[in-house]
């Protein structure tokens, strides 16, 4: 697999096999080389300013508009209904998500998605949902296209090979990818399989401005890389099902096509993949605590200013040197919803009951913070430089939104770790008033 480097770049990109698919010196040419169809697919209105507008020309065999009518389609546990259950305002912890066992119980991607919180709807253009996937078979025949949002692809076991209009991606634990508003995609996987999603409506990812950081740190742009052209032409007499999600519910359609018939595109419109160890780590390196913004690698941003829809931000392995300082993450109430998984390794706050393949959520000013164990290791132990995280990567959702967390979320998945609050229970009391 190839990949063309770069965040939000101008790209172009043809499949070797049809040099010169590319018309020259405009986008929609009377006849396209190839005899291919031309198609934009825009990610931001016309009339954006540039440094936000977004899109790409496809080339493609045949047009996408090439298919029987929608139908509902009853399957998956999407939902972005966020009363069907009483709010918990509680701290909650999830155990790993079960993956289910082939050849008993095929799932595929689609099949496997599972909406755990969110906040906000799709018609409106503004919210957030946190979904989990399950699945043990690959996407045959089928395709999936977002038409609400992006998503955000985490994956925590197994390894995923997408494929797009744009190009194929291979994407492993410890990498991310995101599939944009509209864009199709397929997944192969090879056995079981389960990782985390992070969807937004009515924005776009991009990277955090550094202020005084200065011109380089954190996720570098060129770090990101973005598939380069290949195309399918192949008919499927039995037909093939483009599944849209459509204002958070899923419907399907047929054709007698492979969708990934994209000869050649340009644009700056594209799915990209983006592997976590290349992030620059900035950290405290003289006393107390940067605060965990400045481990963001990606942001949605609301329109006010320094104010996040949703933040991917990272715990990866760094060093720790602050003098006179309580390490790990102080104790916290927060005006944000922090969502946090982990993809392997133990979280340095929580050594004990926050598994890979799990979950977390501390919701708008629920109190969180290291549990007891934690707090009287790090309050005796000597302070020296000593590397943190290592073999460990943990990450946060974190959102301006108040989540709602689902019926499967609380009650039909299972997996909720109901003594999660015991963690602090051993908690005791240290003040002496004479000894200052």
């Amino acid at each position: 697999l190839q990949y063309l480097s770069g965040f939000g770049n101008e790209h172009v990109s043809e499949d070797p096999r049809c040099p010169g698919a590319l018309p020259e010196g405009q986008n929609n040419p009377q006849v396209c080389p190839y005899g291919l169809y031309a198609e934009q697919l825009s990610g931001s209105a016309f009339t954006c300013p540039r440094p936000t507008n977004k899109r790409s020309w496809l080339y493609r065999i045949l047009p996408s508009v090439c298919h029987k009518p929608f139908k509902p389609l009853e399957e998956g546990h999407l939902t972005h209904d966020w009363d069907e259950i009483e709010p918990d305002p509680n701290q909650l912890r999830w155990k790993p998500f079960e993956i289910p066992k082939a050849p008993q119980n095929k799932m595929d991607f689609v099949s496997g998605l599972y909406t755990l919180c969110g906040a906000g709807e799709p018609r409106g253009r503004n919210g957030i949902a946190v979904h989990i996937f399950v699945c043990n078979t690959s996407m045959i025949d089928r395709c999936l296209y977002n038409s609400d949002g992006d998503f955000l692809i985490v994956p925590q076991q197994g390894k995923l090979l997408i494929t797009t209009e744009f190009g194929k991606m291979l994407v492993e634990p410890n990498e991310i990818c995101v599939i944009q508003q509209g864009m199709r995609f397929s997944v192969e996987v090879f056995g079981e399989t389960r990782g985390y999603i992070l969807e937004v409506y009515g924005a776009h990812f991009e990277l955090p401005d550094l202020g005084p950081i200065g011109a380089n740190g954190l996720a570098n742009p060129r770090d990101f890389l973005v598939p380069v052209a290949w195309y399918e032409d192949r008919q499927v007499p039995g037909g093939y099902t483009v599944i849209s999600k459509y204002q958070g519910k899923l419907f399907a359609a047929q054709q007698d096509y492979s969708p990934y018939n994209v000869v050649a595109w340009h644009g700056n419109y594209t799915p990209y993949k983006y592997h976590l160890e290349k992030f620059m780590v900035i950290n405290a390196v003289a006393f107390d605590h940067a605060d965990p913004s400045i481990f963001t690698v990606l942001t949605a941003k609301t329109t006010r200013a320094g104010v996040a829809l949703a933040d991917f931000v990272i715990f990866p392995p760094r060093w720790g040197v602050a003098n006179n300082t309580f390490r790990p993450p102080y104790y916290h109430r927060n005006c944000m919803s922090e969502f946090m998984g982990l993809i392997k390794g133990h979280y340095e706050a929580k050594e004990e009951g926050f598994q890979p393949g799990g979950g977390s959520l501390h919701s708008m000013m629920t109190p969180h913070g290291p549990d007891a164990d934690c707090f009287e290791k790090a309050s005796k132990a000597k302070l020296e430089p000593e590397r943190v995280a290592d073999g460990t990567m943990a990450f946060m959702f974190e959102s301006s939104l108040s989540l709602a967390v689902t019926k499967w979320g609380l009650q039909t998945s299972n997996r909720l770790d109901k003594n999660y609050y015991k963690c602090w229970e051993p908690l005791k009391s240290h003040f002496n008033p004479k000894c200052k």
